[in-house]
């Protein structure tokens, strides 16, 4: 399919060329308040079929136009559209930025009032994701993206206490994310309870929940692609935010003297007082006895040309956290990413774009535990450097290509002890690399082609756990070819399909409870790549000017699924292939996502039935296909936003969840004379794994946010109440062993709580 695509473009090239000379038009789409560039804007040649959405760079590009006088629109959702006329010239490109106003705000441009044709430039499985919903939904304590994305068809949570994504079947790492296209190990804060990303610093989200592009690989699943702000290019502009979790503060701004801007964010923990509260009044145990966290985000972004920019970005994220129970038991984790990269954006052509950018990531946890005068210790590392490289070139109207490499080192440290002896200690220094080229073909008719293939290579220098022996490296290559087809029927109705086949080096070994005690593993001697393929089929239709309907259906394969034996207990002496089980899998399901986007009413209706089961032959007990915990059949969320006036708006969320796969204990028998035991162990018998189901998860939220400014600063209210009909929602089942027939005390999660905030901006 690859193939053919380049040889279709190198054809059309040598005619565009052969024939009369077109012209070109290129140029950026800002926000015309702070200069912000907008991702996935559209442009149009009106009277014509030609558009083009702006890249991540929010540069847009179109190629082979007839010369003379053209009208071109530009929109954005949230902004006023907008109409521009220019005076294409044969054989010359034309630069054209354009400015669009947000909603509300009156400019001088003319205002495009028609009804928009459905975007075509939506891929199956491709969903972008508003900040502006993301911190008006009724929140515990604090605005979080995840836990956003989780209200989208076919991703799911685990529970009121973790922000994972679980998205069409996939473990959360199956999910690539990224932050300004560095990769992020473990994004989460207080024990997985919500992501590192701070709503505020954050410009664009775009979620590809299966069958992505091959501009992206490495995962099995799906991808998170996250960018910070630029920073306002015109203006000075602050915030602060108090809130009863965390309080943030943040200053953006141009850069004096220089074409540029800045943005500079920070968060930190503001808990510690609510728990000295809950210390002296409640005589429990899992009360932190210290605990916070922070998040430091910064972009510097500098245009050296019209045609060059170059973009410094940086995160670092910290959690540290000590839970006492008891008088003779305690935890302390302490657990963060850091992130930095530095990108340089070039103009090559009329019709080309290029991107180079150096990335850099460590992720680190350090746990530490003691139970009576015995301790451990578990530290798992990942440093990531990397450097990529990306061209995007449009030789004529009906072709796009994409081609780039991705290159990096990898270099994993992972150890434990107990009781002041060493049980696993070893680096994995490892290689990889990949490359890609994709192609788009609109061949007229409304169809839409493209096709892809990645190349990837992954070298491990996995140590060898059973002594002192040099490094035994293990090299992988993998292809992975994708292919998307989309053909638009009039104005309002597209169908879609994409396939592709994707592979995984990496697997993280999940904590539920504490995630600062998850554990990145790497393929090795003996542990080859995940490998997925997967199916997915679509149709996006308009249903009248306010409403959207989209319907998806989706399958996966999963095969070569590396985890580690968990009736392991002493790694000592083992090879690298022998703490792990390898199993497979597979994944289907249908999504329905209806959208009003239009009037004071605005919301959305999500909708999932989904399958997924995963099997480990070599293990008796596992050599069935068995529901992982996250399965659930099905998922429904509805969200609803209205403008009350003056200022105020509300929001409500409802969902509703199959309940939870879990195991089920059949029986008790006991092992007599082990050591450390006294005097028996006891066992519980179960006849099969996740067989049984916990009752249904539902909820529901209340929010009320009112806006307004005083002569110094605009503020926005925020008066919640999440869980409003105080539905205690089943979390797991606590088996007592001591107890004939066995004791179960059942573990609640969230009440009814409140929450207010303020967020200022000056």
């Amino acid at each position: 399919m690859a193939r053919r695509l380049l040889l279709l473009a190198l054809l059309a090239s040598l005619a565009g060329s052969a024939s009369a000379q077109t012209a070109a038009l290129n140029g950026f789409v800002r926000d015309a308040q702070s200069g912000e560039t907008l991702l996935q804007a559209t442009v149009r040649v009106e009277g014509t079929a030609r558009g083009a959405a702006t890249n991540v760079s929010g540069f847009y590009t179109l190629g082979d136009l007839p010369p003379g006088e053209a009208t071109i629109t530009a929109s954005y959702l949230g902004y006023q559209p907008v109409r521009r006329t220019v005076t294409l010239t044969a054989g010359e490109t034309t630069r054209l930025d354009i400015d669009l106003a947000p909603e509300g705000v009156t400019t001088d441009e003319v205002v495009v009032e028609a009804e928009e044709p459905i975007e075509e430039e939506r891929a199956p499985g491709t969903t972008t994701v508003s900040i502006d919903l993301v911190e008006a939904l009724p929140t515990v304590f604090e605005a979080d993206l995840f836990r956003s994305i989780q209200l989208l068809p076919g991703v799911k949570a685990s529970s009121d206490f973790s922000s994972a994504l679980y998205i069409r079947g996939g473990s959360p790492d199956q999910t690539l994310i990224l932050l300004d296209g560095t990769t992020v190990y473990n994004p989460t804060h207080f024990f997985g309870f919500f992501s590192t990303f701070n709503t505020e610093a954050i410009k664009d989200v775009r979620l590809y929940k299966g069958a992505y592009p091959s501009t992206y690989g490495g995962r099995l699943g799906s991808v998170v692609d996250v960018y910070n702000r630029d920073g306002n290019r015109n203006e000075t502009h602050g915030s602060l935010s108090l809130g009863l979790l965390a309080s943030r503060v943040g200053v953006e701004g141009p850069i004096p003297g220089v074409p540029g801007s800045y943005s500079f964010n920070a968060r930190r923990s503001t808990l510690e007082p609510l728990l000295a509260v809950l210390r002296e009044q409640l005589d429990e145990d899992g009360i932190p006895e210290s605990f916070y966290f922070y998040d430091l985000n910064g972009k510097v972004s500098v245009d050296l040309s019209p045609n060059d920019r170059i973009s410094v970005a940086s995160y670092a994220g910290r959690d540290q956290v000590v839970v006492p129970f008891g008088d003779d038991a305690r935890f302390d984790l302490d657990y963060g990413n850091r992130t930095g990269s530095i990108a340089y954006n070039r103009v090559l052509s009329g019709t080309a774009f290029a991107q180079t950018r150096l990335t850099a990531s460590r992720y680190f946890s350090y746990p530490t535990g003691e139970f009576g005068e015995t301790g451990f210790e578990r530290p798992n590392t990942i440093t990531d450097y990397s450097v990529r490289s990306d061209v995007e070139w449009f030789p004529t109207g009906g072709v796009e290509l994409k081609t780039g490499a991705w290159a990096g080192l990898l270099d994993l440290g992972l150890s434990s002890s107990f009781n002041g002896s060493t049980q696993t200690d070893y680096r994995n220094p490892s290689r990889y690399a990949s490359g890609y080229v994709q192609g788009r073909l609109k061949p007229g008719n409304g169809w839409i082609l493209t096709g892809g293939v990645r190349a990837e290579y992954f070298r491990s220098e996995t140590d060898d756990l059973l002594d002192d022996d040099p490094s035994v490296p293990a090299s992988y290559v993998r292809v992975s070819p994708q292919v998307q087809v989309e053909k638009t029927m009039g104005e309002n109705l597209v169908l879609q399909a994409a396939a592709g086949r994707y592979h995984q080096f990496l697997s993280l070994i999940t904590n539920e409870a504490f995630s600062g005690f998850d554990t990145w593993v790497t393929t090795g001697v003996g542990v080859p790549p995940q490998e997925s393929d997967q199916l997915v089929l679509g149709v996006k239709t308009n249903l009248g000017p306010a409403y959207r309907l989209d319907v998806e259906v989706y399958g996966r394969t999963l095969r070569d699924l590396f985890d580690t034996r968990p009736e392991v207990q002493d790694v000592a002496g083992l090879d690298y292939q022998d703490l792990f089980r390898f199993g497979r899998g597979y994944a289907y399901g249908a999504e329905v996502l209806l959208e009003r986007g239009l009037g004071r009413l605005t919301g959305l209706v999500s909708y999932t039935i989904g399958v997924t089961r995963r099997r480990y032959p070599a293990e008796q007990q596992f050599d069935v296909y068995f529901p992982p915990k996250y399965d659930r059949l099905h998922d429904l969320t509805l969200v609803a936003n209205y403008d009350l006036g003056r200022g105020w708006k509300a929001t409500a969320v409802g969902a509703y969840a199959t309940g939870q796969a879990y195991t089920s204990p059949s029986g008790l028998y006991v092992i007599d004379g082990l050591p450390f035991e006294d005097p028996d162990l006891v066992v519980s018998q179960t006849n099969a794994l996740n067989s049984a189901r916990l009752e249904p998860y539902h909820r529901a939220d209340l929010g009320f946010t009112k806006t307004g400014a005083w002569s110094w600063a605009d503020y926005e209210l925020q008066l919640q109440l999440v869980n409003v009909y105080n539905r205690r929602n089943l979390w797991f089942l606590n088996y007592d062993r001591g107890e004939n027939p066995i004791g179960v005390t059942e573990v609640r999660q969230l009440p009814i709580l409140p929450n207010v905030s303020i967020s200022l901006a000056f």
